[in-house]
């Protein structure tokens, strides 16, 4: 008798798909790749050919130049041989996705990284029934359990209006936290402009082209000390202690991650402002994901997966970790 799931073949660098001669994620360059997301550590370059929602694409695109691309749209159904591949939305970053497989009378889920709380700047996670899912662990300890995002959003516009001659300098990854940043600000009456380092810029004009009001930004760099007083300044975390922050107006360091829950992240990285917004499922969220879900047995990608491998075992559902590499927790 076949065990489930048997046609899908974890192995160190990816997740590949037998009967379809597929991919799911790769670490290394392979023949055909399907991509959940544009974030490196799920999207490589140097791939034969990727299938990829069209945003996830694009961002391939801006970071490693043109890929031999088929976009894939929310919904749609493409075949390989004799396994069907569908898409759907993952609520992670711009154009994430469920991979959902489908072959012998069995659905397998690839989740690639995702998060439950609503985002203005991408679709949100659609819950979908199946045999296996296989799901990250991130977040995967009870003590991870984020906070309301709009009360994170109220601490950074807070600090902002009792210093009006500081500015606020917030550490945010480029791809999906700085523009969730953004878009969240926007959404609780937030209109002034706000300041891009160079590096975000790229992403930031790559979300607006595909839809995603982010109000106005400004480059840092044009700006004066005096101008940046009371205004808040975006720049991935690798700048906020290096000698292009030297230049703001007595910044009030801030970063938005899932990892400033933990305080001596916070402290290690010299972080006034902490700010608990994460771009994955917490703890609750993953939970209650597999219960809503239901799923025979749950394969466990990335994180902390022995407490979520337990806590399967606790609800009579059947789990294993995968021994994968080069999944990182670096881009919440």
């Amino acid at each position: 008798m076949a065990k489930l799931g048997d046609w899908i073949d974890p192995q160190p660098h990816g997740i590949f798909v037998r009967p379809a001669g597929v991919w799911v994620d790769p670490s290394q360059p392979v023949e055909r790749a399907l991509v959940t997301h544009g974030h490196a550590d799920h999207a490589r370059g140097g791939h034969g050919a990727v299938w990829a929602t069209l945003e996830t694409l694009a961002i391939m695109d801006a970071r490693y130049g043109a890929q031999t691309a088929h976009p894939v749209g929310y919904g749609e159904a493409i075949a390989f041989g004799d396994v069907s591949v569908r898409f759907v939305p993952a609520g992670h970053v711009l154009g994430s996705a469920q991979i959902v497989l489908e072959h012998r009378g069995e659905r397998i889920i690839v989740s690639g990284d995702y998060k439950r709380r609503a985002d203005p700047t991408c679709a949100p996670f659609e819950p979908t029934k199946c045999d296996v899912f296989i799901t990250e662990a991130t977040f995967g300890l009870p003590v991870f359990r984020h906070p309301e995002t709009g009360d994170e959003i109220d601490k950074l516009t807070a600090a902002l209006r009792a210093n009006p001659t500081r500015c606020v300098l917030v550490g945010a990854y480029a791809l999906g936290k700085a523009q969730r940043v953004i878009a969240e600000l926007r959404a609780r009456g937030f209109d002034d402009p706000i300041y891009l380092h160079g590096a975000l810029q790229k992403l930031c004009d790559l979300y607006v082209a595909h839809g995603v009001e982010l109000g106005e930004l400004r480059p840092a760099t044009e700006a004066s000390k005096a101008d940046l007083a009371g205004r808040i300044v975006m720049a991935p975390p690798s700048a906020l202690g290096d000698r292009w922050s030297r230049r703001l107006p007595d910044p009030i360091t801030a970063m938005a991650s899932g990892w400033m829950r933990v305080r001596q992240r916070a402290v290690q990285r010299g972080v006034e402002l902490p700010l608990i917004l994460s771009d994955h499922a917490d703890w609750d969220e993953l939970t209650s994901t597999l219960l809503e879900i239901a799923p025979q047995e749950v394969w466990v990608t990335h994180g902390r997966e022995e407490a979520l491998v337990h806590w399967c075992a606790t609800h009579q559902i059947r789990a294993k970790a995968l021994a994968l590499h080069g999944y990182e927790d670096e881009d919440d």
